[in-house]
């Protein structure tokens, strides 16, 4: 018998369960119009994910509750339509008894857990609890919940299916345990966030499970962006041996229907893979869309330099929110250029952005005014150029604040390592779009940008912003290089020593220079204290600066590099 599976890729926020309620019924109408039998939503649907704190509220569990009961009632009319959906679950009866207990911070959980439940034609006819709790990179489920070692396996039209979630399928003995209990194929929701290459590291994955079970495996993924971190979608289906029969595509919201003969997936649409540019600036561009809108701010405000970094993350928002609803503002200084208001100006009339200029000199000397007699004697220096950066950025906060739109901040990953950036001035603002994008990235994605036509128009970024100098533009003749390594030095080392742990003396047998390695190095503890007080910002890599970085600002700790 031929069952067909609805895959129900959609985009949730987290708190908000009438809105999350009213998705899942929607994808589950789409299903039972296409004669689907099954739908399988994401991890934690009902919720969001990750709801991180707020699973320590009571009052939490009681709403989940609530709307779990208010799902089920409204997918009452899908007859026969058997809805498997994510949620969080406080289980009195696996604790002290008492659902309306504090929740004690800090005491391994016993009673709340990551669940899935099965509906089916208006009842809870089961529920899943996840075993394997993941605590690494930027997960803390243990902080949340408790595990429970027990398969749930249904049979639906003469084949029993098993429930695992997200990260229980990276582990082997959930998927086997469902294997023993009679599944004949492994439905898996997750709440799997995107980072560089994390779609090729899924399928590896699933195929070790299915060497080991031979089931075949229904991957589910949520789309769209909580607060850093952007989950891209990118659903698929793999049949008993490993081979990929359906993919849905990534960072795009819908439903797939796959067909099932018995307990094996018969071939369907499979999405192209995206190439490695086009996947992260579809990254930025969703993290950006759902991170405003889903706070309800108007617009965005971005401070454009006629440089790389803020011509790139224009063109980010732009894409996200569509040009009415974001404003450039150039600020030139003596020290600016003419060519960087020239480009500027040519960038916003390309993307067709409101675009202002503020003359920040009066201002600066002002500062410098008020200022000359504490300075007295002392020669310019870095002082007087962050002077200038918060100038700037107090303007642009005063603009956000009169007229309710989000400043964009425009550092990128390199600065943000190694401090390269002016605390209450060019950090100042409310969301970090390229924070954790290398410098390097950062003219990938430009190019990358200018030659696709995914967005509309292409050539939106002028190309002398892409081939001159990179500047602060807080001094005269001053480049970035006068104060760092060459970019593809820093991001080299930054990458070895803050994402893949490598020791200095590793990354020095690499075959860079000592005293690059120690500069770097060195830039990159000293400046902790910066990083604590920027703005949040998408994450791209496995380890960003943010969540799953945690490093002491206040540390003597110097590694050797031998």
């Amino acid at each position: 018998m031929k069952t067909r599976i609805a895959l129900a890729q959609i985009n949730v926020t987290v708190g908000d369960f009438a809105g999350n309620v009213a998705k899942i019924v929607a994808a589950a109408r789409a299903a039972h119009n296409d004669g689907a039998k099954l739908l399988i939503a994401p991890e934690l649907a009902l919720s969001g994910y990750p709801p991180e704190d707020l699973l320590l509220r009571p009052a939490f569990y009681t709403a989940s509750a609530a709307a779990l009961a208010d799902l089920a009632a409204q997918l009452k009319p899908f007859a026969g339509l058997h809805v498997i959906v994510g949620h969080p679950l406080r289980d009195a009866a696996h604790g002290h008894g008492n659902a309306n207990a504090p929740i004690e911070r800090g005491v391994p959980p016993v009673d709340t857990f990551n669940a899935a439940s099965l509906i089916v034609d208006g009842e809870v006819a089961g529920t899943y609890r996840k075993q394997d709790l993941p605590n690494t990179e930027v997960f803390d489920e243990k902080r949340y919940f408790a595990s429970d070692p027990k398969p749930f396996v249904f049979e639906l039209e003469g084949v029993k299916y098993g429930v695992v979630i997200c990260e229980d399928v990276w582990h082997a003995s959930a998927a086997q345990m469902a294997k023993s209990a009679g599944a004949r194929v492994l439905l898996i929701p997750n709440g799997s966030p995107y980072h560089l290459n994390k779609e090729a590291v899924r399928v590896d994955i699933l195929r070790a499970r299915i060497r080991e079970t031979g089931l075949p495996m229904v991957y589910v993924n949520m789309v769209g962006a909580q607060d850093e971190l952007v989950f891209d979608g990118g659903s698929f289906v793999l049949d008993s041996k490993g081979e990929l029969v359906a993919k849905m595509a990534q960072f795009e919201e819908g439903h797939a229907i796959v067909e099932f003969d018995g307990a094996r997936p018969v071939p369907s649409a499979i999405a192209p893979e995206l190439p490695l540019e086009a996947q992260v600036y579809a990254a930025l561009v969703m993290g950006v869309r759902d991170y405003i809108n889903k706070n309800g701010f108007p617009g965005a405000l971005i401070g454009l330099s006629g440089g790389v970094d803020s011509a790139l993350v224009l063109a980010v928002a732009c894409d996200a929110l569509g040009a009415d609803r974001v404003r450039a503002v150039m600020m030139p200084s003596r020290y600016t250029a003419d060519i960087s208001t020239t480009d500027a100006a040519d960038m916003a009339r390309r993307v067709g952005v409101r675009y202002d200029e503020i003359a920040i000199a009066p201002m600066f000397d002002a500062f410098r005014s008020s200022l000359a007699a504490e300075f007295a004697g002392r020669a310019e220096d870095a002082t007087e150029e962050n002077i200038q950066a918060r100038i700037r950025g107090t303007l642009l906060m005063a603009l956000s604040n009169k007229f309710g739109s989000i400043v964009l901040t425009t550092g990128n990953k390199s600065e943000m390592a190694v401090g390269y950036c002016t605390l209450y001035g060019d950090m100042a603002g409310g969301f970090a779009v390229i924070k954790d994008i290398a410098k390097t990235l950062v003219y990938k994605l430009c190019h990358y940008r200018n030659q696709t036509t995914t967005f509309g128009k292409q050539n939106v970024i002028p190309e002398r912003i892409l081939t001159r100098a990179p500047s602060a533009e807080l001094r005269e003749n001053q480049t970035d290089q006068d104060s760092l390594p060459p970019y593809e030095v820093l991001d080299a080392i930054m990458r070895m020593y803050m994402e893949e742990d490598r020791s200095l003396a590793e990354i020095i047998a690499a075959g860079y220079a000592v005293e690059d390695v120690k500069r770097v190095t060195r830039l990159i503890k000293i400046n902790e204290y910066k990083r604590r007080q920027a703005p949040i910002g998408i994450r791209v890599t496995h380890r960003a600066f943010g969540r799953d970085w945690r490093y002491p600002i206040t540390s003597r700790y110097t590694e050797p590099v031998e």
